[in-house]
């Protein structure tokens, strides 16, 4: 007699509670469901030789080192799962990106994580179509006064083979470059 109660009970649940009217069936499909933003993003799947210049300090000289990208949709393509390996400061550097289109919010979303820190990196912005220019905007944990700091992303479609990622750290209406990245697709 409980295994009957119990089923009824869940019984009724799933039709009451999962129940939808054909709009809300197509606003579920049409989120599940990759576009032309996740195609954009597909355009850049590949293994990428990557040149990174790092400024500590705008009025010196960069500093420069190689690394390589992988980059893969998953999910169905409704992500881009980019991880990156290499050298920063001597020692080895491993970073993690997940960057996606959110279909009902109508804007792209990206987190990144990598062995320098404990933090998750949230982004969010925009495509301008015309330049073929995702801008990103967000916070970054800065560890020496446990305090946010603002940050901007800039990732340009140079051609098919290449691409270009720019970091600035914002503070107030002034931007300093801090990072930048060209990518060039291996053969």
């Amino acid at each position: 007699m409980k295994k009957l109660l119990v089923s009824l009970t869940l019984l009724v649940f799933c039709v009451t509670g999962f129940a939808q009217t054909p709009e809300e069936m197509k606003a579920w499909q049409d989120n599940m469901t990759p576009g032309k933003y996740h195609k954009w993003l597909a355009a850049m799947n590949g293994e990428w030789n990557a040149t990174v210049k790092m400024w500590m300090d705008p009025s010196q000289p960069p500093s420069e080192s190689k690394a390589t990208t992988t980059n893969e949709m998953i999910m169905n393509g409704l992500y881009q799962r980019s991880s990156h390996n290499g050298e920063m400061m001597g020692m080895p550097f491993m970073g993690e990106s997940i960057t996606g289109y959110d279909n009902a919010k109508k804007e792209f979303i990206a987190t990144w994580i990598d062995n320098f820190g404990s933090s998750i990196m949230l982004m969010k912005g925009q495509l301008d179509e015309k330049t073929n220019t995702l801008t990103l905007e967000g916070s970054m944990l800065d560890p020496a006064s446990g305090q946010d700091m603002q940050v901007k992303e800039v990732f340009t479609v140079l051609s098919e083979t290449s691409h270009k990622f720019e970091m600035f750290i914002v503070m107030g209406d002034q931007e300093m470059k801090s990072m930048e990245i060209v990518y060039t697709k291996k053969d």
